[in-house]
């Protein structure tokens, strides 16, 4: 059986400027605020700081002419922060591209793969 750690995969960054770009860390992140519904929730379950989860959300936001995330503060009820609109097209076209340039480049992964030399598995 393969493992799956040995199967090539695609980690695809858009940069559409110095400061402006989206990748597979701010993609997950946006997944996952979608599901918790809270900024902090999400960058605890990725291992990330309450300050950077809240610094890429402030980039992101900034990056597109309409905020990917909204969010309100805590209190009585407790805060939260949902994905907007905007936020959602721009997750489903950056998983759009990604899963695009795999099915294109699938070919020549698999070529790249046979030319890998056999590493025994450690024991």
């Amino acid at each position: 059986m393969e493992n799956e750690t040995c199967r090539p995969r695609l980690r695809i960054r858009i940069v559409f400027g110095d400061h402006e770009m989206i990748g597979p860390g701010k993609a997950e992140l946006l997944e996952r605020i979608d599901r918790c519904g809270s900024i902090a929730a999400a960058g605890r379950e990725m291992g990330m700081s309450y300050k950077r989860a809240w610094e890429l959300v402030g980039t992101l936001n900034a990056m597109f002419r309409e905020p990917v995330v909204e969010s309100t503060r805590g209190g009585p009820g407790g805060g939260g922060a949902v994905l907007t609109e905007a936020g959602r097209l721009v997750l489903k076209h950056y998983r759009g591209f990604e899963a695009e340039a795999a099915d294109a480049g699938a070919g020549r992964l698999r070529a790249m793969q046979a030319l890998l030399r056999d590493i025994p598995e450690e024991k």
